[in-house]
């Protein structure tokens, strides 16, 4: 997998943390790649990732022309599911890696595995209005929670 542009270095991360903060990182560049970057940089941040992502992502699908409904935009339970996924993973790699070397070994993992939480849900979660606004835990035999 070639990664991609906002993982040259870290003023290229840096560009993207502040874009989706600042609401400016286009829409187009706002990939799955670009999703698990953004969770990875919040999990290493410390506590508080998940509340960040909760009101960031529907701020940035506003800032981009988007609205967060019942049908699209804001997914509360992918969000959680990404979070939990990352977090675990982050946990398996060897200690005193940077912030970039890790960002760039979740993408290198995850960005191709957008689908995944298929495997922990038998149901269409993305199609859930329920899923969209609340967790629903996975009912896969491996929880992540």
């Amino acid at each position: 997998m070639t990664l991609p542009d906002f993982l040259d270095s870290d003023a290229t991360l840096e560009a993207l943390l502040a874009g989706f903060e600042n609401g400016t990182w286009p829409k187009e560049q706002w990939t799955h790649a670009a999703h698990v970057t953004l969770g990875t940089c919040y999990i290493l941040d410390g506590e508080g990732a998940l509340d960040r992502l909760r009101s960031g992502i529907p701020q940035y699908n506003v800032s981009q022309g988007g609205q967060n409904t019942e049908d699209s935009g804001y997914h509360e339970t992918l969000t959680c599911f990404w979070h939990d996924v990352i977090r675990e993973y982050i946990g398996t790699l060897p200690a005193g890696l940077d912030r970039l070397t890790i960002t760039r070994a979740v993408v290198t993992e995850f960005a191709p595995k957008r689908d995944i939480f298929r495997e922990y849900y038998d149901f269409d979660v993305v199609k859930s209005r329920e899923a969209r606004a609340t967790w629903i835990p996975p009912n896969a035999m491996r929880e992540l929670r």
